[in-house]
């Protein structure tokens, strides 16, 4: 599978730009898969649904299923966040997954920036990231694409990957 990351600060529009990226991609025709990575603690699950009692009773994972998804559930229980590596090889092949998040991670990224959030920009620093997603002009060099221009940055990305 090939991989390409969308990083950035808090508010810079990443999780908007893997939305249309999603679409963009999936659009041309290529199966897409993504992998967000919460910095919070997070439940999918609701309290008193049956799903959530099985957890709450000790279940390591709940397998939730309906004629429509499924959804697997694993408690962590005091074991170390599985690394990036480890959870891809739980995904079913696709031809991309984005990642949004893990911006400490080798894979290559490009990094979504908006100046209004104040927030400097992580490319400068890190050889990963291949290009930036901005609304505003910027001088770097790597390439800059419009954070709006969704077509250019898949563009870009399909060719990174080789797809």
């Amino acid at each position: 599978m090939k991989l390409y990351g969308v990083v950035g600060w808090k508010n810079a529009g990443k999780t908007g730009l893997m939305e249309r990226l999603v679409t963009e991609i999936a659009g041309r025709g290529f199966s897409v898969s993504t992998v967000k990575h919460a910095h919070h603690v997070f439940d999918v699950d609701q309290p008193g649904k049956d799903s959530y009692r099985h957890r709450q009773a000790g279940a390591t994972e709940v397998l939730l299923a309906s004629r429509k998804r499924f959804a697997l559930m694993h408690e962590l229980r005091d074991v170390s966040e599985p690394t990036l590596e480890d959870l891809l090889r739980k995904l079913s092949p696709v031809d991309l997954v984005l990642i949004e998040g893990y911006k400490r991670d080798a894979h290559p990224k490009v990094e979504a920036h908006r100046a209004e959030t104040g927030n400097p920009l992580i490319a400068p620093d890190d050889p990963t990231i291949r290009a930036v997603a901005s609304d505003t002009a910027l001088t770097l060099d790597r390439p800059v694409f419009n954070l709006n221009d969704t077509a250019a940055i898949a563009d870009f990305i399909l060719s990174e990957v080789g797809l």
